[in-house]
């Protein structure tokens, strides 16, 4: 008797975690392209607290990737994906930019997001 009260609580609150587990929203996933001295795409806009996943691939050299209002950053190295999760918690516009030197033009090497409501 007591094993199936167990048992029955245990499967009314498995369904409750999956109920829990499907209501949250989906990662989006935004593949972000680096090469000599570019971000593609460079502009994003995406919503506060929607969960996103960068996903970034180097086609040429080793590159950084940061986000300093954030605190997010990222070394990007050619021929691996890195990927980061992420929610905005505040409107605006933020830049994001290499922060490891790529050559001449490296300092042109930016791209905006506007994170609204």
């Amino acid at each position: 008797m007591i094993l199936r009260m167990i048992a029955a609580t245990l499967v009314v609150g498995l369904g409750a975690l999956g109920a829990y587990v499907a209501a949250q929203p989906a990662e989006r996933v935004i593949r972000i392209t680096t090469k000599k001295f570019a971000f593609s795409p460079d502009h994003l806009t995406l919503k506060k607290g929607e969960p996103v996943i960068f996903e970034f691939v180097a086609d040429d050299v080793v590159m950084g990737w940061n986000l300093t209002e954030f605190r997010l950053r990222a070394d990007i190295v050619p021929g691996k994906a890195t990927r980061m999760r992420f929610v905005a918690d505040r409107t605006g516009e933020f830049t994001f930019f290499c922060d490891i030197f790529c050559g001449t033009g490296h300092e042109d090497m930016a791209g905006s997001i506007n994170v609204v409501d």
